[in-house]
């Protein structure tokens, strides 16, 4: 990867592919892209079009059938299962529609979760916590559990737990699928404002709205890219 063109992520020839009994499934068919660093892109395609399989490789979460992936100049595609998952605590931030909060915990210990795999110090923790939660506008929130909070708060709580191991990549998977429309839309400027301050993001969506708040959109169909369009073009 030459990082001299700010190349963040090169995926090359990418394919993944699913034996189901005795027929073959190509989630991927040979996916070829580059993203880069602190570019905010959508992956936007219908049901079955590969954009969850395209996620689940980047983010580390599944292996591909053949081809390479070079995330932040290392070849994950060539990694180990507990490789993969040092990736994932270091390098990736993940944003789901559902949430995923314990429910028994605080919006604090929720997000603290990630530091006490990573071994953190509690002070350490504490600091990162604080500064993750009042990036998102929750740090008057943080000794609430997620039944204590609105749909919007679950999502924010959500973002800051993603965003506290300082990730260089974070991956949404239809962030706002749970969410009213005006809710959705704090949740975007947030997003903007995230991505202000440096991070890369990708967005999965089914939703034309929501992909039209990045700089690049990626369309999928049939396991491929159909098509790329930029901001402004």
């Amino acid at each position: 990867m030459n990082s001299k063109n700010n190349i963040f992520i090169r995926v090359d020839n990418l394919w993944k592919v699913y034996q189901m009994d005795k027929q073959e499934v190509r989630a991927l068919c040979g996916v070829t892209f580059t993203i880069s660093q602190n570019e905010f892109v959508a992956i936007m395609g219908p049901s079955g079009s590969g954009k969850s399989t395209l996620m689940n490789l980047l983010g580390c979460l599944d292996t591909p059938t053949k081809g390479d992936y070079f995330l932040n100049e290392k070849q994950v595609s060539a990694l180990s299962e507990n490789e993969l998952a040092y990736i994932r605590n270091q390098e990736i931030g993940f944003i789901f529609q559902v949430f995923n909060l314990l429910a028994r915990a605080t919006a604090f210990h929720n997000v603290e979760l990630p530091l006490i795999y990573k071994g953190a110090s509690r002070d350490e923790r504490k600091k990162r916590v604080h500064k993750a939660l009042k990036m998102v506008e929750m740090d008057h929130r943080m000794d609430h559990r997620p039944s204590e909070l609105s749909g919007g708060e679950r999502q924010r709580v959500a973002i800051a737990r993603a965003l506290v191991n300082e990730p260089s990549l974070l991956l949404a998977d239809e962030p706002t699928g749970n969410l009213d429309s005006k809710t959705g839309e704090e949740i975007l400027k947030l997003f903007h404002k995230i991505h202000a301050e440096g991070n890369t993001i990708i967005i999965v969506t089914h939703d034309g709205d929501i992909a039209s708040q990045a700089q690049r959109i990626l369309y999928t169909r049939d396991g491929k890219i159909e098509k790329e369009e930029r901001k402004g073009e």
